[in-house]
């Protein structure tokens, strides 16, 4: 995605016609406010016709009945028209921030279906600003854009017809500076136009830097950067700020010189309607309906600039989102393989898988794991030791090869099945803004307590949990900031046991944690592997050397395979490996 899109010169109907789409489910709803539209449009021009044929019939005649008639219909047409105004503001409002809630939750599952490898290469902040500030944006298109703009275009129309059926050269003289007041509205409309992209890009821009760097806060404190990351910040925030008041600029000149374009008019009218009443060619009826008309009608037009704006706006964040919701980079879950009885017989024949082609990170990569066998992944960084677990749980998918579970491949189980099979213990752990049993069960509500507590005491995380002051419901800051790296690995440990999966993984899982931490959790681990296949991932050696097989990876290709006093008799790469962690010399 690119930051700086543009917004181009004319509406994309394409685009508006897609946004409406999201309109079908409340099309009554839609067709009344069409109807409300049409009402307000109307009621708007009766007042001054009313009050001409007040004053013209009853008040020129001294027809104090018929006065107080028309004055009655007049307030239960202001009455009237404050109702439909009210249903009709509401309405188009209520619509609005229907259809943007139902565009968020659409946008924010498709999210969530989307491969690893689109957010490797998509900033997070660029996604925040999609899903918030630009499906947010859509609002304004029904709410100020679309049903605003059709009410303000019929309003105008039948002001002009009316003017025109009243007196055509009273309406000649009043809307002769109408010309100059289009002019003013197209060059005001096209700046505002782009001051408004230069906010959007920088609204984008300052979401994705303020979430990088609050994300990378302990880097910047322990590089001392704060002062050159503040310094850019600011430089963002600044370009923020001229956007905004560029736009504020244009808005400060355009209103009072259409205030002063809409007085000419008005004045025009005065001068040459005065003349007419003089001379009892204008009644004082036509001439005080004129006056209001001609408020009603250049009030439209001096909004009609904006209210375009914002409708192209949002035209320009829907294709945005459209182009977001169209991406196909999405794990393909077809699979309909039902899970009876799985066992967690691993078996990777022949892959190969490159995250970006032709650069093979697992080349011809063959082995079996038997249920409940151990089987552990070592090499150096980038050997690919993470990437076969990505495979394996379906994060990515391979280029070549098989990767198969009880004999099935993997693409035939349907991914919530396969997953739910798969307990995952990771390095860097992440744990959200909830209770330690919020981070546990993950909302699951078919996990009940008594699982959680045998989960928790099976791994000696019940420990620590029971002498918080909460217990289980102790709050879990961000990121989980208040609790130990050790903590943190151990309620994800209990995470991945909740579920009770056949298979486990453990990816670098005991590498952040101090020995007695490490010495629990190998306990652990030891009592759990009977029933399941586990696949460890580790540098530390000592923690998988009771492993029934160790496989050594290097550059994405096998390089040894065996158990562990197997291949230190080899002497070869993890012998060398074994050798440099335990300082022995050469």
């Amino acid at each position: 995605m690119d930051t700086n899109e543009k917004s181009g010169n004319v509406i994309d109907w394409q685009v508006l016609k897609r946004l409406f789409s999201f309109m079908m489910p409340y099309k009554g709803k839609f067709t009344t406010l069409l109807a409300l539209t049409s009402l307000v449009a109307i009621l708007g021009p009766a007042r001054p016709y009313l009050i001409q044929v007040t004053l013209d019939k009853y008040v020129a005649h001294g027809d104090y009945n018929g006065l107080v008639r028309m004055t009655a219909i007049i307030i239960g047409l202001l009455l009237v028209q404050t109702a439909v105004t009210y249903s009709h503001t509401y309405l188009s409002g209520w619509l609005g921030q229907t259809m943007i809630r139902d565009i968020r939750i659409k946008l924010y599952k498709h999210l969530l279906n989307l491969r690893l490898k689109f957010f490797d290469n998509t900033p997070i902040g660029r996604l925040v600003t999609r899903n918030v500030s630009d499906v947010e944006t859509l609002a304004d298109v029904f709410s100020q854009g679309v049903a605003a703009m059709v009410t303000d275009i019929l309003q105008l129309v039948i002001i002009f017809c009316i003017m025109l059926y009243t007196d055509w050269r009273l309406t000649l003289v009043c809307l002769s500076t109408l010309p100059i007041m289009i002019i003013c509205t197209y060059i005001f409309k096209e700046k505002v136009k782009k001051s408004f992209n230069n906010v959007r890009n920088a609204v984008a821009a300052l979401n994705s830097f303020v979430q990088e760097h609050l994300t990378g806060m302990n880097v910047v404190q322990i590089f001392n950067k704060e002062d050159r990351e503040y310094n850019k910040f600011a430089k963002i925030n600044e370009g923020h700020r001229d956007a905004n008041l560029r736009s504020v600029l244009y808005y400060s000149i355009y209103f009072p010189v259409a205030e002063v374009i809409s007085a000419s008019g008005l004045a025009l009218l005065v001068w040459y309607g005065a003349e007419g009443v003089i001379d009892e060619r204008i009644s004082v009826g036509v001439m005080v309906s004129f006056i209001m008309y001609i408020s009603m009608f250049f009030r439209p037009i001096r909004m009609i600039g904006d209210r375009f704006n914002t409708l192209q706006m949002g035209v320009v964040s829907a294709s945005r989102i459209f182009k977001l919701l169209d991406n196909t980079d999405n794990i393909p879950d077809d699979g309909d393989l039902a899970v009876k009885d799985f066992k967690g017989l691993v078996e990777f024949e022949n892959v190969h898988f490159a995250y970006n082609e032709p650069e093979y990170v697992l080349k011809n990569i063959s082995f079996t794991a038997q249920p409940g066998q151990t089987l552990a992944l070592v090499g150096a960084t980038g050997a690919g030791k993470s990437s076969v677990i990505n495979l394996l749980t379906r994060f990515y998918d391979i280029q070549k090869g098989k990767i198969s579970i009880d004999g099935h491949d993997v693409r035939k189980y349907a991914l919530h099945d396969l997953r739910r099979h798969i307990g995952v213990v990771l390095q860097d752990v992440f744990l959200f803004s909830d209770t330690i049993r919020g981070n546990i069960t993950l909302g699951n509500p078919d996990i009940t307590d008594e699982q959680v507590r045998r989960a928790a005491e099976l791994v000696g995380a019940n420990r620590f949990i029971e002498r918080m002051p909460d217990g289980y419901d102790h709050p879990v800051m961000e990121r989980g900031a208040n609790l130990s790296v050790g903590q943190r690995q151990l309620i994800s440990f209990v995470r991945a046991m909740v579920y009770d999966p056949k298979i486990i993984i453990l990816d670098e899982a005991t590498s952040s944690v101090d020995t007695e931490t490490e010495e629990m959790i190998q306990e652990a681990i030891n009592r759990l592997m009977h029933g399941r296949t586990a696949i460890v991932i580790a540098h530390r050696l000592g923690t998988i050397q009771n492993a029934d097989r160790i496989i050594v990876l290097d550059k994405g290709e096998i390089k040894e395979s065996g158990g562990h006093e197997e291949l230190l008799r080899l002497d070869g790469y993890y012998s060398r490996l074994h050798r440099m962690q335990y300082k022995e010399t050469l």
